[in-house]
């Protein structure tokens, strides 16, 4: 499973780099568009759908994207761009701060299909919007790295010294000792990068960028959580097969869908 992981990983990275790096906003935009329908029929997979209703939200969930993403191109005004763009992050952040780790303590059930439905807007969109905005800026790598090294160093670390469970009925594989591990690596790059940044920085600086390393921490763990909820619910092991050693996209995104908005929000405030 490592192995397939790695080759999984060796293929996608650097058509993943390329685009971040060389691609215009554009076509980066257009890009992770094409990603949405997948995500889509992955998320309509866990909320048991029937064909019709998946494709139809798999339609609803691009096309949406889709007019912001026209609206974008249409000329719109930087501040209305800016002002849409923390609309949704504020409402898909406040989200996951407050409704899913009431979700999770209480391990609620949801049957309804409006409502799964709905949540999926809430996953998919704002992180295709909050991936467009930070790959402008440009800091996108970077917080993508977070919850890379979050995602990797807590699979390592929790192989080698996972004890205590993190949340049993939820995901037996996680551990406090993975989550730990996590935040050591991720505390250790948040800092590197603000000394290597801004050398001439005053600690309270530092600190500000850790909190909010931080806080992307525990969002990423937080969506990782809720994806696996809603396997469990569902019954499924993953929401797909796309990617060997890893399953579906959802579940390579999970973690980003609950971060990115986050890192979207905060950072378009700071370089307002």
């Amino acid at each position: 499973m490592l192995k397939q992981r790695l080759l999984t990983v060796a293929v996608i990275l650097p058509l993943l780099l390329g685009l971040i790096f060389l691609a215009p906003n554009w076509l980066w935009s257009l890009a992770t568009l094409a990603a949405m329908p997948v995500a889509s029929v992955e998320w309509a997979r866990l909320s048991r759908f029937g064909p019709a209703a998946t494709w139809a939200f798999a339609v609803a969930t691009t096309g949406l994207c889709a007019a912001l993403l026209a609206y974008a191109l249409a000329a719109a005004s930087p501040a209305g761009e800016a002002l849409l763009l923390q609309a949704v992050c504020a409402l898909a952040t406040l989200f996951w701060l407050t409704a899913v780790p009431a979700w999770l303590h209480f391990r609620w059930q949801v049957r309804s299909r409006a409502l799964l439905g709905a949540l999926g807007v809430i996953l998919l969109v704002p992180l295709w919007l909050a991936l467009v905005y930070l790959q402008r800026v440009p800091v996108l790598l970077l917080t993508l790295g977070v919850v890379w090294i979050a995602d990797t160093a807590a699979y390592f670390a929790g192989h080698a010294f996972g004890k205590r469970k993190l949340a049993p009925e939820i995901s037996p594989g996680k551990t406090v000792e993975g989550v730990v591990g996590a935040y050591a690596a991720v505390l250790c790059y948040g800092l590197l990068v603000s000394l290597l940044a801004q050398p001439k920085a005053e600690a309270a600086d530092h600190v500000a960028v850790l909190a909010f390393i931080g806080i992307l921490t525990a969002l990423s763990v937080g969506g990782d959580l809720f994806e696996s909820w809603m396997k469990r619910q569902s019954g499924l092991k993953d929401s797909g097969q796309l990617l060997p050693g890893h399953g579906g996209l959802l579940g390579r995104i999970d973690s980003l869908t609950a971060a990115m908005p986050f890192a979207a929000l905060y950072l378009s405030g700071l370089l307002a």
